[in-house]
């Protein structure tokens, strides 16, 4: 202990201070170029529409090349705050050392500065040794002695234990990863480390089932084991309900990227659902890199995703957490991942609609795609009963509901300011699923709800839902398949009819999924809800 003591009692954590700081300025270079490839090189050719042979094994590159930057990022920030706990908890065993040191000494001790041996002193002048009394006087004086000693002990002990701690988890953060495209999960392994090194418990991050408690425990983290707990745990964060969504977002891009660097290890030894999930992903990676240089309300957040069954996604179009008017769009039959494209585009169509009636012309408002269910499948024809049933009853509906009610109280729990005005809005059976959610629980906290194409809310009257009836619309083509032959058998009282108790939404369009037809009145009335209006029941000339 000699050598370790006076070392401890003397040190200047000066330098570990600047390792520290140094490596903390390497990761945000490391974080700014690969933000800056995605900006200025993927983004812009995404957008420009490269596409053959050479696009293929050039993306395949460069996103290669972006996710070997984001290893790099992770790992030099997960050095960067090794060394800075590992400062903190030795300047902290300095202290207890000090303080030790110091009060052996007030009680009249000395301390040996070569190697922290307490002495006993002495309260009697030796030649009276022989005195009756004198055993006694000494073992009162020398009371506090092994207390003294221990503590000392304790304390290099301390940061001899933290020492060994750091050095085991820099040796584990291995730069052969740097180059590699699996880097990624090395690199979440060793998070996991540097998170319990520096006092970071997976099971303190919250269960989902109180988006408002998520959020407050979020915000009272702090920047630093904010970034701890993204680096180690990405896959629950990404998951949680009322995070801010750029948090969940970074969180299920890193997951995101990761899973696709998997799938391209194994690409010649995929099974058909990992081939499927493989393109489904790749395709929604390309439409999240093709945003990243559009303005900001243009810009794509990735608030969920799974491969489990067919597949979900949760993309928004804007930030929900910054802007006045968000509406959140629920999908029906046969919508799954690789269709998500399509969804997002039918998003970007309600923001347009919604920015020509809002005042930021669009830049305040936020369109979230929400297939975070498992919508039945469409198979009128297949001879396949299970099938059928999905879409025949309120099952999936049910199941999906309580994730919906989440996801809507969670937008709330994580939104800036003053109380923005949130929009449900919901098509085929995808309102169904709205309807269950908003009947349970707390409903969906939604200022309106709009649906459209609806076999039904799995209610017989609008009063019984928690929205304002005053402010429940509903839009039905006159020749919509799936509200003529459906609505008012097993998932609920017909919505459109009068003494269901909802609004009727005027639309100009056909069929099932003419909703969202460019142009129309039944897009545009949909816009005009979102921007906090009501709609538009004059039919046009």
């Amino acid at each position: 202990m000699s050598e370790l003591f006076a070392q401890l009692f003397k040190q200047d954590f000066s330098d570990l201070t600047a390792a520290a700081s140094s490596w903390q300025k390497l990761a945000k270079a490391l974080a700014d170029t690969q933000t800056g490839s995605g900006k200025r090189v993927t983004g812009p050719l995404h957008k420009a529409g490269w596409s053959g042979v050479s696009a293929h094994y050039g993306f395949d590159a460069m996103e290669a090349t972006e996710s070997k930057l984001g290893t790099a990022n992770a790992n030099a920030q997960l050095i960067a705050t090794t060394l800075d706990t590992l400062n903190t908890k030795l300047q902290g065993a300095q202290r207890k050392l000090r303080s030790a040191v110091a009060d052996a000494e007030e009680a009249g001790h000395k301390v040996r500065d070569d190697d922290g041996w307490v002495e006993p002193k002495q309260a009697v002048d030796p030649k009276y040794h022989n005195d009756p009394d004198y055993a006694g006087i000494q073992q009162q004086a020398n009371a506090g002695l092994g207390d003294f000693r221990a503590r000392i002990e304790a304390a290099v002990s301390e940061a001899t234990t933290v020492s060994d701690e750091a050095a085991g988890i820099l040796y584990q953060i291995d730069p052969f990863d740097l180059d590699k495209r699996y880097g990624g999960a090395h690199a979440q392994e060793d998070a996991a480390r540097v998170a319990e090194f520096a006092g970071i418990n997976k099971k303190d991050i919250p269960d989902g089932k109180d988006p408002k408690r998520a959020a407050e425990w979020w915000a009272d983290l702090g920047a630093e084991k904010q970034h701890l707990y993204l680096a180690a745990f990405p896959d629950q964060l990404g998951a949680l309900d009322g995070l801010p969504a750029p948090t969940r977002d970074q969180a299920n891009r890193t997951v995101l990227d990761m899973r696709l660097n998997d799938y391209a290890l194994r690409e010649g030894d995929l099974g058909y659902h990992d081939r499927y999930s493989y393109r489904s992903l790749s395709a929604l990676k390309d439409r999240l890199d093709e945003s990243d240089t559009a303005p900001a309300h243009k810009q794509l957040h990735l608030l969920g995703f799974s491969t489990e069954g067919d597949g979900r996604a949760i993309v928004a179009v804007g930030n929900p957490d910054t802007a006045k008017h968000t509406a959140v769009m629920v999908p029906g039959t046969s919508n799954q991942l690789d269709n998500v494209g399509s969804q997002i585009d039918r998003v970007n169509k309600l923001q347009d609609s919604a920015g020509a009636w809002s005042e930021g012309q669009g830049k305040d408002v936020a369109v979230i795609s929400w297939l975070d269910y498992n919508a039945p499948e469409a198979n009128f024809t297949a001879d396949d009963p299970e099938l059928n049933l999905g879409i025949a009853t309120d099952g999936r509906a049910q199941d999906g509901a309580g994730d919906l009610r989440n996801f809507t109280h969670g937008l709330r729990a994580a939104h800036e300011g003053e109380r923005g005005h949130l929009t449900v809005l919901a098509h085929s059976y995808g309102s169904t699923t709205a309807g269950a959610a908003d009947a349970g629980g707390r409903g969906l906290d939604t200022d309106d709800l709009v649906v459209v194409g609806s076999p039904g809310l799995t209610v017989d009257r609008a009063d019984q839902l928690h929205v304002d009836p005053k402010h429940l619309y509903v839009g039905a083509a006159s020749n919509d398949g799936v509200v003529n032959w459906t609505a008012d058998k097993t998932l609920g009282a017909d919505p459109k009819e009068a003494d269901f108790g909802a609004q009727r939404m005027y639309v100009d369009t056909d069929g099932h999924s003419g909703y969202w037809d460019d142009s129309s009145q039944s897009l545009n009335n949909q816009g005009r809800i979102i921007a906090g209006l009501t709609p538009d029941n004059t039919p046009r000339p």
